[in-house]
């Protein structure tokens, strides 16, 4: 067996790192240090984690006051990768933590899904091979923009937005909880399936357990409702620091404008509640052109670009 090396930067031998599942016991802990981190990284969020817990193996560990993560890469090679680690231990020690774990197991030291203000200073810290993931890039929108949908470019999404209210002057929008979250529920289990595809039926379970479990998630979300009542959208998401995530957003295709306009009312009522909010992620595309084109089409400010870092 491998014996754990020295740190370069400190001289003291890595420490030892012991993973577990994440559970829902284990989401404000973890919260805790995304909150601390602030990433814009979907991947750096409880939604990003806990959603996507089975698909990924998620586990996790706490040493020095610094959060590790494990799971499975964020390619179709699907082999046994690590986040960037974040907390109090500099990041040269903590990777060393990693490396040293990857002996001990006899696997390659892989971090997989590193945001694009990440990766200089991890790549930084040896011999490594970087591998863009050009599928699972976020969209990153201003807040502003979604929330008021002004300017020439938005003039197809106004007008949706408009053919909604017009057909049903009684809408309402209310926050997901109680009976609206009941009535979201039934709702989603009405509605067909978006596609048969392993990860989209994946992320359909996942949402009917968010639905069911909602109170445990650190999530905001609301419902929409058309002219005689009967819910027509409703969205989750979470924010970290000025980020809004948006994990959920689930609509009646039929109904003209349901999904423009959960999507415009949201943001300004997430604004209203959080005046620091200056982004709205609205992860990745997954490689599916209907998503990419339907996220383009909200004019993003940025794609924030991810990576695999594989030290050589």
């Amino acid at each position: 067996m491998n014996q754990p090396q020295l740190t370069v930067a400190t001289g003291r031998r890595p420490l030892d790192l012991s993973f577990r599942p994440v559970d829902f016991d284990s989401l404000p802990i973890i919260n805790s240090f995304l909150q601390r981190e602030c990433s814009q990284s979907c991947d750096y969020s409880i939604g990003g984690i806990y959603m996507w817990i089975d698909f990924f193996n998620y586990e996790y560990c706490i040493v020095a006051d610094t959060l590790f993560i494990k799971g499975l890469s964020e390619d179709a090679s699907r082999r046994p990768s690590f986040a960037v680690p974040i907390g109090s231990l500099p990041l040269g020690e903590a990777v060393e933590c990693v490396k040293s774990y990857c002996a001990r197991y006899g696997v390659a030291p892989l971090f997989s899904a590193v945001p694009d203000d990440k990766l200089e200073s991890l790549a930084a810290l040896g011999r490594c091979e970087v591998t863009p993931l050009d599928d699972w890039a976020d969209y990153i929108y201003a807040a502003t923009d979604l929330a008021a949908l002004t300017g020439k470019h938005y003039n197809k999404k106004r007008n949706h937005v408009n053919r909604f209210m017009a057909d049903n002057p009684h809408w309402t929008l209310e926050p997901l909880e109680g009976q609206t979250l009941a009535d979201a529920d039934a709702f989603f289990a009405a509605l067909p399936a978006d596609s048969d595809e392993v990860m989209a039926e994946y992320e359909r379970r996942q949402c009917a357990d968010v639905l069911r479990h909602y109170s445990r998630y650190p999530f905001e979300g609301a419902v929409l409702r058309g002219e005689d009542g009967a819910v027509v959208a409703f969205t989750a998401a979470e924010v970290i620091g000025n980020t809004l995530i948006i994990h959920i957003e689930k609509m009646n295709h039929d109904v003209a404008g349901a999904g423009e306009t959960i999507n415009k009312l949201f943001a300004a009522e997430m604004l209203r509640r959080h005046p620091q909010l200056k982004y709205i992620n609205r992860e990745d595309d997954a490689g599916d052109p209907g998503l990419r084109y339907a996220k383009e089409s909200y004019h993003p400010l940025r794609l924030l670009h991810k990576f695999n870092v594989a030290f050589l």
